[in-house]
């Protein structure tokens, strides 16, 4: 159950997701609660399904693991999809499986630790995303990350008897404050640029 440290915080990081977990991850997507929250409650996703849906995404897109820091326990997943190279523009989309970790700001790093990838290292211009008007929680960290509400599409998801709205949101790259790789890339020109640490033979 090895994950490694792509993009660190300070309570979680990313990683490559870990396919000997595929199992976890199984469980995660079909968790009803869950699923009502990131649009996926109709579907039924058996091993080998999430197996090749993982395969796809991390082919195609940017999949990344939430993994917990202080235990190394994978607890999410985030990613970039439908990424436009010409518009510089991508989907986001974020779920933490592991109930135990709703509520304890580890989906917020981990959606700023995504953006500063996405904007300083993929070169995007602007990340967008969908959620359903009643994710009370889902709506205040991302607003709180610095996503900004730019319409929705009306009674476009059905639920439970009740229609509910999608609402839009997006995310400049002009608007996102430094966060771990513009430090790292600061630290790492300062090191090559102090001379009195070269040798000179």
């Amino acid at each position: 159950m090895k994950y490694y440290k792509k993009l660190i915080g300070e309570k979680c990081f990313l990683s490559p997701v870990n396919f000997d977990e595929i199992e976890k991850y199984t469980e995660w997507v079909n968790d009803m609660e869950t699923g009502l929250y990131v649009l996926f409650a109709s579907s039924v996703i058996d091993v080998n399904k999430e197996k090749s849906i993982l395969e796809y995404l991390t082919k195609h897109d940017t999949i990344l693991a939430i993994v917990e820091k202080e235990t190394g326990k994978a607890i999410g997943i985030c990613g970039l999809h439908n990424k436009n190279e010409i518009n510089r523009t991508a989907n986001f989309g974020i779920f933490l499986g592991d109930k135990n970790y709703w509520g304890h700001g580890i989906g917020t790093e981990a959606t700023l630790l995504i953006l500063d990838y996405a904007f300083n290292v993929l070169n995007l211009n602007s990340v967008y995303l969908e959620v359903i008007d009643f994710n009370k929680r889902a709506i205040k960290s991302y607003e709180k990350c610095g996503f900004k509400y730019v319409g929705k599409k009306r009674k476009a998801i059905f639920m439970a008897g009740i229609y509910h709205d999608l609402l839009i949101y997006d995310y400049l790259a002009s608007d996102f404050k430094e966060l771990y790789i513009g430090k790292l890339y600061k630290q790492a020109i300062s090191r090559e640029t102090d001379t009195s640490k070269i040798d000179i033979v």
